[in-house]
């Protein structure tokens, strides 16, 4: 890795942010000769080192950990990187592909100009012909406005602040969101000795192990996390789903609604209101965890047509409904003390409040056709579904970055050219 620090002037090329979507770019951007710069507001791999719990792990094997020009090696190719680990392979990276990383430097502002962008920062301001947006897309967490009327004796923790159990005070404590991330928090900290409730809205149920193999070993070689953006029916319902209820353990276990029932944890349906400091859950629980079972084995079902078409033997398993209680829980008072604790597992979004091109939709996201964003010479990267299903893991951002280099490298040279459909892997 190049390190620079305290330079600033003119480039082609400005890349925010230096975790592994931004670096994979820089990769590209080498390989067409571009000059660039990455510009990072902490160390490389930031984020992984600022903003995860202690117990977090990829929901992704080490086998499937790759960057263009760099993969995992190591001796557990079955394992799941902890988080250090990730910053460790990300930190690997920058140095073998010697990108151009300017740590400590924080990007205060993008504006057009006439002749590209300035993007002006703590350490000085670049002028270049054009952005690439690789600064996440989980700088901020999402917490519902009603957040704001919950009692003052009910701590309020996000996901980026909680570290582990220790954290918490004792009592109950109140999970809101069913993604990888609300469930693995609820199991941690119901295996801590707390009394734990999970808010269990839309969710993407999938078994860790399927056939003998990792769900994500089906999911790639059958080719579904390929699947790309412009070959949905509902792009935006798509980007929009919640991360799969996985967790990678080296024991591969099954992490679902039922798990956590068995280990003690209450189920209720999607927090809808506060009132009077009493939380009001919907009655829809039972139809939402039926669509999730439904889904999932289509999706099973699908992998098994696959399977038998390219001569594995056997057949799938199948895996129990979700079971809901007769009676849903529909209320929690927080007046009696019962719940000492919430913690927000409800999503995350990108932050670009520095950034002055016109491109947000009314929600503050970025209008953009397969990380193309509407203002020329402006991109973005990192985005859930950005051009495919595998964006959002470490192992889609090669070909993502290609693509988006390609099309980068045609706007600099003048030519109105596509992005290429795509690279193999």
């Amino acid at each position: 890795m190049k390190q620079q620090s305290g330079r600033a002037g003119r480039v082609d090329v400005v890349v925010i942010g230096a975790g592994h979507s931004g670096l994979a770019v820089s990769h590209e951007l080498t390989a067409h000769s571009i000059g660039h710069v990455v510009l990072e507001r902490g160390g490389v791999a930031n984020s992984w080192r600022r903003e995860r719990w202690d117990s977090l792990r990829l929901l992704t094997p080490n086998w499937l950990s790759r960057l263009p020009g760099y993969a995992w090696t190591g001796a557990d190719p079955d394992g799941y990187m902890a988080v250090d680990e990730v910053v460790s392979f990300i930190a690997a990276y920058a140095s073998v592909v010697r990108a151009p990383v300017q740590t400590g430097t924080t990007v205060t502002a993008v504006e057009p100009v006439a002749d590209g962008y300035r993007v002006t920062t703590d350490a000085g301001a670049w002028r270049c012909r054009a952005v690439v947006l690789a600064s996440g897309a989980a700088n901020l967490p999402v917490v519902p406005a009603l957040a704001a009327g919950i009692p003052r004796h009910v701590r309020q923790l996000t996901p980026h602040a909680y570290r582990n159990p220790r954290d918490l005070e004792p009592g109950g404590v109140l999970v809101v969101g069913a993604s990888a991330t609300g469930v693995q928090l609820a199991h941690e900290i119901a295996r801590a000795g707390h009394e734990v409730t999970i808010a269990a809205g839309e969710h993407v149920r999938l078994p860790r192990v399927y056939r003998g193999r990792d769900i994500q070993w089906w999911m790639h070689s059958a080719g579904i996390l390929d699947d790309r953006y412009d070959a949905v029916d509902d792009l935006r319902r798509v980007r929009n789903l919640p991360s799969p209820q996985l967790v990678g353990s080296r024991e591969r276990v099954l992490m679902d609604l039922n798990a956590l029932m068995d280990e003690g944890v209450r189920v209720a349906g999607r927090l809808a209101g506060l009132r009077d400091g009493l939380l009001q859950f919907s009655g829809s629980l039972a139809n939402v965890c039926a669509l999730a079972d439904l889904k999932m084995h289509r999706l099973l079902a699908s992998i098994d047509e696959w399977a038998q078409r390219n001569g594995f033997p056997g057949t799938g398993e199948r895996f129990p409904a979700t079971q809901v209680q007769k009676t849903p829980t529909l209320a929690l008072d927080l007046s009696g003390g019962a719940i000492r604790t919430i913690l927000w597992a409800t999503g995350f979004r990108p932050d670009y409040s520095w950034l002055g091109v016109p491109v947000l939709d009314r929600k503050g996201m970025i209008r953009h056709d397969g990380g193309v964003a509407a203002a020329p010479g402006l991109y973005v990267i990192g985005l859930p579904f950005l051009r495919r299903r595998k964006s959002s893991f470490i192992h889609g951002a090669g070909d993502d970055a290609y693509d988006i280099v390609e099309h980068l490298a045609g706007y600099l040279s003048g030519l109105a050219r596509p992005a290429p459909a795509r690279r193999a892997s």
